[in-house]
C-alpha cells in the first residue's frame, strides 16, 4: 500500500499521486513516474507547474464536462489537454432534488453516487478505452483527472490498477485515498445540506463496489468489460503490461 505522505505535493491541486509502486502482473511493480492521477488543474501555482514539468509530463486527460471546463480552464506550458468528457450526473441529480423542495437523505444520496458509478459503467466504456489507448501510443508521463479526482477519476484509475494486475483489495485502498487527499473546495462545491455534500464529495467503499458489481453482472468481470465495451483486446492489454510494469 502506498503512503500518502510520500506524494508529491501540489499547493494549487490536492489528490495528486503517482500510481506507481503497487503490485502488478506477475510480482512485478506499476512503474513510477508514467501515470498520475489529481484533481482539477486550474489553481497550479508557478511552482507546481515547474514541478510537472521536470516530470516531464506531456499530456492531461481531462474527464471534465464541458461546463466545469468552460467555469475552470487551464493551460500548462509543454503538456497537451485531451478532453475525454464524463458529464457529471450525481450533483446535477441533487439540485434539481433540492430545487423541487425535496432533501435526499444520507442513505438516498449514497444510493444515488452507486448509480452514478453504474452509470460510468453502462455507457462510458468507450471513454475509458480511449483514454487506455492515450496511454498505449504515448509513451511520456500522463496526469489525468476530472474535478475532484474521486470519482471518475477513481475509476478511470481502478480500471488501469486492475488491468495491470493489481489485487481488488489494493485497488480499493488506493480509491479510498482520496479521503485523505482531496482538499474540498468551495470554487467547485455546491451549496447543499451538509450530510449530503458530505456523501457526494468523498468516497466510500459501495460506490467502487458498485462499478465492481455492474461489470461482474452485465460483462462476466474486468477482464470482458475490458474486452467488450472499453474495446482493449488481450494484445492491447498485454502492451499496457509492458509499458507501464517493471519486470
Amino acid at each position: 500500500m502506498i503512503d500518502p505522505s510520500t506524494q508529491r505535493a501540489l499547493h494549487g491541486a490536492s489528490n495528486f499521486r503517482d500510481l506507481g509502486g503497487y503490485k502488478g502482473a506477475d510480482g512485478s511493480r506499476v512503474r513510477h513516474g508514467c501515470v498520475f492521477r489529481s484533481d482539477h488543474l486550474a489553481d497550479l501555482t508557478p511552482a507546481d507547474i515547474a514541478a510537472l514539468q521536470a516530470m516531464h509530463l506531456a499530456h492531461s486527460i481531462d474527464f471534465r464536462g464541458v461546463a466545469e471546463c468552460a467555469a475552470l480552464p487551464y493551460e500548462i506550458a509543454g503538456v497537451t489537454n485531451v478532453a475525454m468528457p464524463i458529464e457529471p450526473t450525481a450533483v446535477r441529480r441533487v439540485q434539481d432534488m433540492l430545487a423541487s423542495g425535496r432533501t435526499p437523505g444520507t442513505a438516498e444520496t449514497v444510493e444515488l453516487m452507486c448509480d452514478t458509478y453504474r452509470g460510468f459503467v453502462h455507457e462510458h466504456g468507450p471513454t475509458f478505452g480511449r483514454f487506455f489507448r492515450h496511454l498505449l501510443s504515448h509513451s511520456t508521463p500522463v496526469v489525468f483527472h476530472c474535478t475532484a479526482g474521486k470519482d471518475r477519476t477513481g475509476l478511470a484509475a481502478a480500471l488501469l490498477l486492475l488491468a495491470l494486475g493489481v489485487d481488488r483489495d489494493t485497488v480499493m485502498q488506493d480509491y479510498l485515498l482520496s479521503n485523505q487527499l482531496y482538499r474540498r473546495s468551495r470554487s467547485v462545491e455546491e451549496a447543499g445540506p451538509a450530510h449530503v455534500m458530505d456523501v457526494l464529495w468523498q468516497v466510500q467503499p459501495a460506490f467502487l463496489q458498485a462499478a465492481f458489481d455492474a461489470m461482474d453482472r452485465f460483462h462476466g468481470g474486468v477482464s470482458c468489460y475490458l474486452a467488450g465495451p472499453m474495446g482493449i483486446n488481450s494484445d492491447e492489454q498485454e502492451q499496457l503490461h509492458q509499458a507501464l510494469l517493471d519486470r
